[in-house]
């Protein structure tokens, strides 16, 4: 395992954090604890020393679950960080309500780093004017956190206004080679580390798509290369290539994915990859954006939708045909995901009322209306029944 530091405080974190948003999960469609207890302490028996997760998680089942994996001397192996859910909170003594919460929740005295939750323009207007930098002071003063960060999903103008509001240790940014003029982008990673901020990275393979099911004509791409790497290694050493960040958060759930990851972890260095290969990605990149047609990273921000729509399994099915090309299989794993089949509840995205309160939640500033519109239309047509039938004699539901 690969380690970087934290230009302010000295910390060396494994250059490979273990994100808890997308934790193995049951049949029911809850945290299968066992199993993801497992992974997240072989992760740390081979060097992962920053576990991450937030208060929403999973449906606010993730701090709890963590306070438990973490017993039997876990905790006292790794930098844990979790975050205040920024839109929830309407005044200064819910801060301090929210995170004498999550200590309880986790079972520990202190955070180890602590951010300020999906920021975007008007709500860190809303939490400047709820004081929430007091809250950071007071409660790094009195221990309960040790370092202050936040996560960003708005503007490259509203990035540079927040790094330069506050002391922060260290931030989080959406970052992978399809994002480097999203949200804050390079600009805004080159920035943060002008300030000698830490950075932690999420979404580096954008909610799996840059990892499988690879379209054919982007692993044409990569295969030019005579260097041979999977498209997850491709991803993740793009993003280690780049000095200034310090830590890359993966959401793994797969037993080979984690080994895969740490194999690369102990692998990737700055500025290890040659201006082929950076071309190459560029190359990649631009083949990603002609097919894909969502731009969801299947966070689950938007849920739990009010009227039953899947959302992020809505934009799973769909994004995947256009990358697989294979519209047989999408229709298919339309009828069985979104269609209750292999998860719980119906969940079309004819559902859709268009009330609107997944537009005030996804960080990705999606019209998910407008796109579970054409989601249904593509799906939901007169075969819809038939494909439930298929998909009930595959998945042994019949």
């Amino acid at each position: 395992m690969l380690y970087r530091k934290i230009p302010k405080n000295g910390d060396e974190l494994s250059i490979l954090g273990f994100g808890c948003m997308r934790l193995p999960v049951n049949e029911n469609g809850a945290i299968d604890e066992e199993r993801a207890k497992k992974q997240i302490r072989y992760a740390i028996d081979r060097g992962v020393n920053y576990i991450d997760t937030a208060w929403p998680y999973h449906l606010g089942k993730s701090e709890p679950f963590l306070g438990k994996a973490l017993s039997g001397g876990y905790r006292e192996k790794v930098k844990l960080a979790t975050k205040l859910p920024s839109w929830t909170v309407e005044s200064r003594e819910d801060m301090d309500r929210v995170l004498d919460a999550q200590l309880e929740r986790l079972k520990t005295d202190r955070v180890d780093y602590y951010l300020v939750h999906g920021l975007v323009g008007a709500l860190w207007d809303k939490m400047e004017k709820l004081d929430v930098l007091e809250f950071l002071d007071r409660a790094k003063a009195d221990g309960r956190i040790l370092n202050a960060g936040f996560s960003f999903h708005g503007s490259n103008e509203t990035f540079r206004r927040v790094v330069d509001a506050y002391p922060w240790d260290f931030c989080m940014i959406q970052y992978n080679f399809l994002d480097e003029k999203s949200q804050a982008g390079t600009e805004g990673l080159e920035y943060a580390a002008s300030k000698d901020l830490g950075i932690i990275i999420m979404e580096p393979l954008r909610g799996g798509k840059l990892a499988g099911p690879v379209p054919a004509e982007v692993q044409e791409i990569w295969a030019e290369s005579p260097v041979k790497r999977t498209p997850a290694e491709w991803a993740l050493r793009w993003i280690w290539n780049r000095p200034e960040v310090t830590a890359v958060l993966s959401g793994m759930n797969e037993e080979a994915h984690i080994e895969e990851n740490l194999k690369i972890a102990g692998e990737a260095t700055p500025a290890s990859l040659t201006e082929t290969e950076l071309k190459l990605a560029g190359r990649v990149e631009k083949k990603y954006r002609e097919l894909m047609k969502t731009g969801c990273t299947g966070c689950q921000y938007c849920m739990p939708c009010p009227a039953g729509v899947a959302i992020s399994y809505c934009f799973e099915v769909y994004d995947n045909m256009y990358l697989s090309g294979n519209e047989t299989e999408a229709k298919l794993m339309y009828a069985a995901k979104p269609g209750g089949i292999i998860r719980g509840g119906v969940g079309y995205a004819s559902l859709c009322v268009k009330c609107g309160k997944c537009l005030e939640k996804c960080p990705q500033h999606l019209d998910i209306p407008g796109l579970l519109e054409a989601v249904s239309e593509k799906f939901e047509g007169a075969d819809l029944k038939a494909w439930e039938e298929k998909a009930k004699q595959v998945f042994g539901k019949g």
